[in-house]
């Protein structure tokens, strides 16, 4: 059986742009991507930490070192610029991989620069933890 997991997560980044005309995604700068694994492309669920929205996008290379996290698409219009949001990737781990998946987190500064680079602790299969 597949268990869906946290793959990677990017915390409290500040959207810089926001582009409703565009056709759609979010793109991250390469620094950030680089840190998590998170690849062009991804699925991602974006959660707006100032609003509570979220959405569901896919990730566009940005320009490296610019800090760029920018909503296009029709999502632009449920954040804004300023806004802080978290990005987070999911995978699917078979019960034998969940105890050694640990998920990458990189928290942001107020640049959206790395200011930690932090890896959650992994999971523990329930039948493992009955055991």
């Amino acid at each position: 059986m597949l268990r869906e997991m946290l793959y990677a997560k990017i915390h409290r980044a500040t959207v810089t742009d926001c582009n409703p005309d565009y056709m759609g995604s979010i793109t991250i700068d390469p620094v950030l991507l680089e840190a998590t694994g998170m690849v062009v492309n991804e699925k991602v669920l974006v959660a707006d930490c100032n609003n509570g929205e979220r959405f569901e996008t896919y990730i566009f290379l940005g320009d490296r070192g610019s800090g760029e996290i920018k909503v296009n698409g029709a999502a632009a219009d449920l954040t804004g610029i300023g806004h802080q949001v978290l990005v987070m990737s999911f995978c699917q781990l078979e019960e034998t991989e969940l105890r050694t998946h640990r998920p990458k987190v990189v928290i942001c500064d107020r640049d959206n620069g790395i200011a930690e680079l932090i890896e959650y602790p992994a999971a523990e299969s329930p039948a493992a933890s009955t055991a």
